[in-house]
């Protein structure tokens, strides 16, 4: 008689919107075949220390639309540890688990290789909002958070526009401007700075003197986390102007809040393309996007490759500013 395939689904890293679509999707995917799933609670903290419940199809019943990771996600120390690496899979080997479904950014992919390279086959897919991943064209949670950052720069715009203000609005990244540079375009900002290129303050400066000459009212500046130093460029910007100029941070709500369609739909095709993967046998592999279409590389060679930003985008910053 055949064995019960089980399968494990954790997320790792930074919380992004459409995780729990995810794991409802490798969940719901893996019951149709008859496997058994299990859900590792806190990440590879909870992984270590055996967190892990059973999934059904009632488990993840009204998920779909939640922001964050009903399993939750925790940083874990041990982990990074080559006896840490052993005690997991030891573990796992303990919930009879023949392979793990890893939802999260680069740092969770390697922590996946280290895994896998220790017997404990898995499959990763790319949740993280800042879309730094460079395996594929689209990461889970990037569309939700441009969503929510979009909404909420229009909102300081208003008030900037009533009080003829500069506003200076940090967005989150890391250090890859793709959410600083997609809301410049769609927010209407004067000027991005992300951390792919150099810019000059003086350029800034010069822009918003002209601007308030022709009787412009108010300022988007938008930075990317990467650069940092927002409340340092406000105030240099207030003092060389006379504009005055207020610093926002957006921090966490980009990450929290209800999956859009887009997040929620990819979550589910991924979710549901890491079981087919897992069911052929294809393991040890790193699922992504590409022209639209889902894709899977070998993680060696997924973790290796690179990403830049778009050339296009960025001119088009410059352009419609």
């Amino acid at each position: 008689m055949e064995t019960q395939k089980t399968i494990g689904v954790l997320t790792s890293g930074g919380d992004a919107p459409g995780m729990n679509a995810a794991i409802r999707a490798v969940t719901r995917a893996a019951l149709k075949k008859g496997y058994k799933v299990l859900g590792v609670k806190r990440g590879y903290h909870g992984l270590l220390r055996g967190e892990i419940e059973v999934l059904n199809s009632r488990s993840v019943s009204e998920t779909l639309q939640k922001g964050g990771t009903f399993l939750q996600t925790a940083r874990s120390k041990e982990f990074a540890t080559p006896n840490g690496i052993k005690k997991a899979v030891d573990v796992a080997k303990i919930f009879g688990m023949d392979a793990l479904v890893v939802i999260g950014g680069d740092g969770s992919f390697k922590g996946a290789r280290e895994l896998a390279n220790a017997g404990l086959p898995t499959i990763g897919i790319p949740g993280t909002i800042d879309n730094d991943i460079a395996s594929t064209d689209y990461t889970l949670g990037f569309d939700t958070a441009l969503n929510t950052a979009m909404d909420a720069i229009d909102k300081i715009r208003d008030t900037s526009s009533s009080h003829e203000r500069c506003s200076v609005i940090e967005v989150m990244g890391r250090d890859a401007g793709y959410v600083a540079v997609n809301l410049g375009i769609a927010n209407g900002a004067e000027a991005v700075i992300i951390p792919e290129r150099d810019y000059d303050i003086n350029d800034i400066k010069k822009m918003i003197i002209e601007g308030s000459n022709r009787g412009k009212k108010h300022y988007i500046i938008i930075v990317s986390e990467g650069v940092g130093g927002s409340q340092k460029l406000c105030k240099e910007i207030e003092e060389s102007t006379g504009i005055e100029s207020r610093v926002s941070i957006l921090g966490y709500i980009q990450r929290g809040g209800s999956p859009t369609l887009v997040d929620r739909v990819k979550a589910s095709m991924m979710g549901s393309y890491a079981v087919e993967l897992i069911e052929k046998g294809s393991v040890n592999r790193i699922i992504g996007e590409k022209d639209g279409k889902l894709v899977d590389y070998e993680i060696n060679e997924a973790i290796e490759m690179k990403k830049s930003i778009d050339e296009k985008l960025i001119e088009l910053v410059d352009i419609l500013s």
